[in-house]
């Protein structure tokens, strides 16, 4: 755990320009006050220390948004910085944006490169995880008839990237299936494994699943398919800040994330992680600079784009640390289980919820569903009549329900209101 004097400090060697709101820096310093000598769990459900961070947000209070899976709100202290920084671009944008505001996201890749773990040659600042994602399916050379192993339950962006790489080039597609929830590990290994042929070159998994918020054994499979020389792409779209790891707990060697959901930096913000000896056969998405073949800046090649947002995402680091990743997942799984375990207890056996409880396998995302309601009509209820925000979700053939995704600016009451109006649908039903 970080002292207060640590977490100053990072702040400081973030050199941004201009300084953070100070409002904001205030409640990060007082929630750490009350943190202090504290472990993770005990602080779950303080809610002395949570009011703090839910401060540092300004949201529409009238709304209960449980789809932060989507993209979460920034904190003020965020936003505030991405604004001054598009009002001084704006005053002389050739110069103050180009000379002034594009050097320092260097900053920004050393401090995203500390949290994951890599070097800051190997760390990209994306747009968002399909960007990133998109890279690594369109970067690598493959020939027809060669196999890409996805899932089922990979996302649909992805999956229409590898099935363009098909229609085009005649490579070839496998999808596999796994159980919801899974029930051991070694089933979602044994499930790619089994797909592996001399002609697969790459498995791409995600992370955690943006569906029923599952953590995959990433480590596992990759360990398993580096044994064979076959490439694994991760999508790690929910899962970066989300809870703690680095990149050697999963022996990687690409991933691809967003930063506009977990991190709570400005829309429109990924990071890719290529590892040094991987960028040369990788091709970027839009076409590098001479000389960039071995430079992690090839893939930062989109053309004229605005700076503030990256530069912002410095800002968003400093309050995830000022947090602390061990806090603010014990603080997602509890809100998770508040709503979750609520509704399984007064819900006469009707529901049931499709992600791992009391198990390192989930998260904060949450997915449910409840017998003789349809989670499509059940989700416009609760948006129509309730203003509450939820994801339903009708998976192909192999499920259908609502996924929950909380953050830590949501309030347990907001949580109890969302439990309250499902189960009075439940019982009462809906129009």
């Amino acid at each position: 755990m970080t002292s207060r004097r640590d977490f100053l400090s990072v702040a400081a060697s973030l050199s941004l320009a201009p300084a953070f709101n100070a409002q904001a820096f205030a409640q990060l310093t007082r929630a750490r006050a009350v943190a202090a000598g504290r472990n993770a769990a005990d602080l779950a459900d303080d809610e002395t220390f949570w009011f703090e961070i839910q401060r540092a947000f300004e949201v529409d209070r009238t709304w209960v948004n449980l789809n932060n899976g989507g993209v979460s709100p920034a904190p003020s202290m965020v936003i505030e910085q991405m604004i001054r920084d598009i009002r001084y671009s704006n005053e002389i944008p050739v110069d103050h944006m180009w000379r002034h505001l594009q050097p320092r996201m260097e900053s920004v890749r050393r401090e995203l490169a500390a949290e994951f773990g890599c070097d800051p040659e190997e760390m990209a600042i994306t747009r968002n995880a399909s960007e990133a994602l998109e890279t690594l399916i369109f970067g690598l050379d493959l020939q027809r008839g060669d196999e890409v192993i996805v899932s089922t339950q990979n996302y649909g962006r992805m999956l229409n990237a590898w099935q363009q790489r098909v229609n085009r080039e005649g490579i070839v597609l496998k999808k596999v299936q796994f159980a919801v929830p899974v029930v051991r590990d070694d089933d979602v290994v044994h499930a790619f494994a089994a797909a592996i042929t001399p002609r697969t070159k790459v498995i791409e998994i995600t992370h955690i699943t943006n569906l029923t918020g599952q953590i995959l054994p990433v480590r596992k499979i990759v360990e398993m398919a580096k044994a064979k020389h076959i490439e694994v792409f991760v999508d790690g779209a929910h899962a970066f800040a989300h809870f703690p790891f680095t990149r050697d707990d999963l022996g990687v060697d690409y991933y691809g994330t967003s930063l506009h959901k977990w991190l709570y930096a400005p829309i429109g913000t990924g990071f890719l992680y290529v590892r040094k000896e991987k960028q040369k056969a990788l091709w970027p998405l839009m076409a590098g600079n001479p000389g960039q073949e071995n430079d992690i800046r090839k893939y930062e090649e989109i053309g004229t784009h605005p700076q503030a947002n990256f530069n912002a995402i410095a800002a968003a680091i400093v309050f995830h640390r000022g947090i602390g990743s061990d806090r603010k997942i014990a603080r997602m799984r509890w809100l998770r289980d508040r709503w979750a375990k609520r509704l399984l207890a007064d819900g006469n056996g009707r529901v049931k919820v499709l992600t791992p409880l009391d198990s390192p396998n989930g998260g904060g995302i949450g997915f449910f569903n409840v017998d003789g309601l349809d989670p499509v009509k059940l989700g416009g209820w609760l948006y129509s009549k309730h203003n509450i925000v939820t994801t339903p979700i009708v998976h192909e053939k192999e499920f259908a329900g609502i996924r929950v995704t909380p953050n830590v600016y949501t309030t347990p009451q907001e949580i109890d209101v969302f439990a309250e109006k499902v189960l009075w649908a439940m019982r009462q039903g809906i129009a």
